[in-house]
């Protein structure tokens, strides 16, 4: 895995960059096999991402990743933008307001931008509003807007 381009050294740190942009990541070509793997795990097995004959003289002209693939590379993609040391252990809480505003097709780039939206205090640590925006190479629209909720155990 790529070392992140932002490291902070404390969740104090962390706090303070509420409402700023954490950083840009680098490319990730989506290749057919990483479709395949995710459909195989998922049961998801719609020609639009499995079949590439088929998908060629479908509408987007070859297959496209799956909504949910492209999401659940946000742990990867993020990973390569910020981490937070100081804290016992990061997970996964949630996820708000996911939107997969344009497909991925096979062989594209994505990478990620990822904002702080908001931080609170909890009794047992730290939950962090995350703001993803996944984009193509090459493409006005991005692939996924998501907010992640981090809970953060000091």
């Amino acid at each position: 895995m790529t070392a992140p381009t932002r490291v902070f050294g404390t969740l104090e740190e962390f706090r303070a960059a509420r409402g700023q942009l954490l950083g840009v990541g680098d490319w990730l070509e989506i290749t057919q096999q990483r479709i395949d793997a995710f459909a195989d795990v998922t049961g998801d097995t719609q020609w639009i991402h499995v079949d590439p004959v088929r998908a060629a003289a479908g509408p987007y002209g070859a297959t496209i990743a799956h909504g949910y693939l492209t999401l659940s590379l946000i742990p990867l993609l993020g990973g390569r933008i910020f981490r937070v040391d100081g804290v016992r252990m990061a997970i996964n809480y949630g996820t708000n307001k996911v939107r997969f505003p344009h497909p991925v097709t096979a062989g594209s780039r994505i990478r990620a931008t990822a904002e702080l939206a908001r931080i609170e205090d909890t009794d047992a640590g730290v939950r962090a509003v995350i703001r993803y925006t996944l984009e193509i190479q090459g493409e006005a629209k991005p692939a996924c807007v998501a907010e992640t909720v981090r809970f953060l155990v000091p």
